[in-house]
């Protein structure tokens, strides 16, 4: 893994999205991605859609079941969902953010590491069904369509931190 910036926190705003979520094994959860990629790609193509980056989000991560994931796309302005791909909305907030090259699962192990060393809480809520996260998201900087090779992505992995209560 080459690491390009970070470990760090940054504000994000709210984004809007588009997105198709699904529940699948961990063991699937790659070719998941990579199949409703394409499918969302298709559908915002045949709307003449503009878009930022390629998300995968993981909404629950439990190894050992079922996962909760979703491929979205970060829009500028809202749009009308269907049956399929569903609007949504990338909470603001502080986010813990790790930005690399290649191999995701050392990338994750060295953000958590960092958070707990800073002391920081993620805004994640652990139950028996797995870790529920408020945000969690790896945004693909390189275009999967003009580069398949995925050793080369350029990937921004963040999670949102525990917000502080309002005054």
């Amino acid at each position: 893994m080459e690491i390009l910036d970070g470990p760090g926190v940054a504000a994000k705003p709210e984004r809007h999205t588009a997105g198709i979520r699904v529940v699948t094994p961990f063991r699937g959860m790659f070719a998941v991605r990579d199949r409703l990629m394409d499918e969302l790609y298709t559908w915002l193509d045949a709307r003449d859609l503009t878009y930022g980056p390629t998300l995968f989000r993981l909404h629950v991560v439990a190894m050992e079941a079922d996962m909760d994931v979703e491929v979205a796309v970060i829009l500028d302005d809202p749009v009308k969902g269907d049956d399929r791909v569903t609007a949504g909305i990338l909470p603001a907030g502080d986010y813990a953010f790790l930005k690399y090259v290649n191999h995701g699962r050392q990338a994750n192990k060295t953000l958590l590491e960092w958070v707990r060393a800073q002391s920081l809480a993620l805004d994640v809520r652990e139950d028996p069904s797995g870790d529920r996260f408020g945000c969690r998201y790896e945004a693909y900087l390189t275009d999967p369509r003009t580069e398949r090779m995925k050793t080369r992505w350029q990937i921004e992995l963040a999670v949102r931190l525990a917000q502080p209560p309002k005054a």
